[in-house]
């Protein structure tokens, strides 16, 4: 495997890693203590520009992979 891809598909695992930690989760902590889950809501503002993020992020991850093995 080339070494430049090595070096883009640890950026973006990285990338990948930070944008699913900042991903905040609907329920949290409330369903241990009873609180309902059944509100639908939509995701708004930062939490959908994560969202998009981390779909793009794993597309172009999977598609460096795909990649990096052609060439090895």
């Amino acid at each position: 495997m080339p070494t430049y891809l090595a070096i883009a598909q640890l950026l973006i695992a990285i990338a990948l890693i930070v944008v699913i930690m900042f991903q905040l989760h609907g329920g949290g902590m409330g369903g241990i203590f009873g609180q309902s889950d059944s509100v639908y809501r939509t995701r708004r503002g930062i939490e959908k520009s994560l969202f998009i993020l981390t779909i793009v992020l794993a597309v172009v991850f999977v598609i460096v992979a795909i990649i990096s093995v052609l060439y090895s």
